[in-house]
C-alpha cells in the first residue's frame, strides 16, 4: 500500500498518484509545479467584480500521507500570476515559507518528514 498520494487539480481537472516514498512524491511534485508554470498566466476575470490573476489559483498540488483523522498534508498553490503560495494542513491551513519551486519542495519535506 503506498504511504503517499499527490494530488493534482489543474483546473477543473483532477489526477491522484500514489508513491512508496516521500522523495518519489515530491519529485513528481515539483515535476507538476515547474510544468504548471510554463504556462503563461492567467487573466484578469471580470464578473460582479474584478478577478485579479493573483488572487486565482490556476492549480494546486498538494501530498498527503496516511492517517484517517489527521494525515500529514503539505502543498501549493500556484496563482493566476505564476507565484507560489506553499501551505500545510488539510482543513486548516498554514502558510509555508518559499517562492521558488524548490524552496517550496523543501519546506513541504520539513513538514511532512515530522
Amino acid at each position: 500500500m503506498a504511504d503517499w498520494k499527490l494530488t493534482i487539480r489543474d483546473g477543473s481537472d483532477v489526477s491522484r498518484l500514489k508513491f512508496d516514498d516521500l522523495d518519489t512524491a515530491l519529485e513528481a511534485a515539483r515535476v507538476q509545479i515547474d510544468e504548471v508554470l510554463e504556462r503563461r498566466p492567467l487573466a484578469t476575470v471580470k464578473a460582479i467584480r474584478d478577478y485579479e490573476p493573483g488572487k486565482r489559483v490556476k492549480a494546486r498540488i498538494e501530498i498527503s500521507g496516511r492517517g484517517f483523522f489527521s494525515p500529514p498534508t503539505a502543498g501549493v498553490d500556484i496563482r493566476g500570476d505564476n507565484t507560489l503560495l506553499g501551505f500545510t494542513g488539510g482543513v486548516t491551513r498554514k502558510p509555508l515559507d518559499g517562492r521558488t519551486s524548490e524552496q517550496v519542495i523543501e519546506a513541504m519535506r520539513q513538514t511532512l518528514q515530522r
